[in-house]
């Protein structure tokens, strides 16, 4: 779906309550929690489920997405919580956000794929910084997409990392039920 598509969902209200059914992504609590909070970037952060999460929790969370709406309902889920989140629109295809290097003890893509942000990403983090990466993979006998990677692929873009956990087939996701690739990787 491109962002006139998500724009048009979350506008619709379908998106924003069905982000809201499920906690965050399992396995962004399940890497934060062993982390000491500090700064963190989610990248197509969506409605924020996994932003407003880490900030209850004491992160200084910055959430990027192009989808004008997303952002607004986020906005209005951080007041209500009130939790301070950084919130800002921009189309991350056309470059619109630009990830400062070595800024961010934690960035998240999830559920997102765009290839060209792996290396703006792991450079965006401080050594010992880690990136969260989840992906839809293909099933078998489909070919990568846009939006879909190549079984074994996700691995390949942190060459020289520590990879603090990999994953590649059912999500543990409720959100989610096509198959992924999950990673967690520090920055050497």
């Amino acid at each position: 779906m491109d962002l006139h598509g998500w724009e048009r969902r979350y506008r619709s209200g379908e998106r924003a309550a069905e982000d809201f059914e499920f906690a965050p992504a399992p396995l962004v609590m399940e890497t934060a929690e062993k982390l000491q909070a500090g700064r963190a970037l989610d990248l197509a952060c969506g409605t924020g489920r996994n932003a407003l999460w880490l900030a209850q929790r004491g992160w200084s969370v910055t959430a990027v997405d192009g989808a004008p709406a997303a952002i607004e309902v986020l906005r209005r889920r951080a007041s209500e919580r009130g939790v301070g989140v950084d919130a800002r629109v921009a189309d991350l295809e056309k470059h619109e956000y630009q990830i400062e290097d070595s800024a961010w003890d934690l960035i998240l893509m999830s559920y997102y794929l765009q290839r060209d942000l792996f290396e703006p990403a792991k450079r965006g983090v401080v050594p010992g910084g880690v990136v969260i990466a989840i992906v839809h993979v293909t099933e078998a006998g489909e070919k990568p997409t846009a939006t879909r990677l190549g079984r074994g692929a996700l691995r390949s873009y942190f060459r020289g990392w520590e990879i603090l956990h990999s994953h590649e087939g059912k999500s543990h996701d409720p959100a989610h039920r096509r198959a992924v690739a999950e990673i967690v990787a520090r920055r050497p």
